[in-house]
């Protein structure tokens, strides 16, 4: 296995849990601290401190400690990889619902919508 496909495997499997994406798109407003990460959910601080450790071994996130603070922050880098990756299958071309839609309609004998 390459260092890239590791990499990429890490990140989506970081991505696989819902707790772990709601943490990146609170994130995504500011830098927290771990105690203000942890805030909104039900679980312990060391479940949260766990799925910071998953975020940042994935390139995710970094932490940086300010005093007694741990900030936690965004690194773009980490969805970088990914979404590069993933570009590579956006070589085809996009399909058009409204034409599905109007297609199936005409298929199945049901009046065609106009379109928008």
């Amino acid at each position: 296995m390459t260092t890239e496909t590791a990499r990429l495997d890490a990140i989506f499997s970081a991505l696989a849990d819902p707790t772990r994406r709601a943490i990146l798109a609170m994130l995504l407003e500011d830098d927290m601290a771990v105690t203000d990460v942890a805030a909104p959910f039900p679980v312990s601080l060391a479940a949260i401190s766990k799925h910071l450790a998953v975020l940042a071994g994935a390139g995710l996130i970094r932490q940086e400690r300010r005093g007694r603070i741990i900030w936690c922050k965004l690194d773009p880098d980490g969805l970088r990889r990914a979404s590069v990756w993933m570009q590579g299958f956006g070589q085809f071309d996009p399909v058009d619902l409204d034409d599905f839609e109007r297609f199936l309609a005409e298929e199945l004998g049901h009046p065609t919508p106009a379109p928008e």
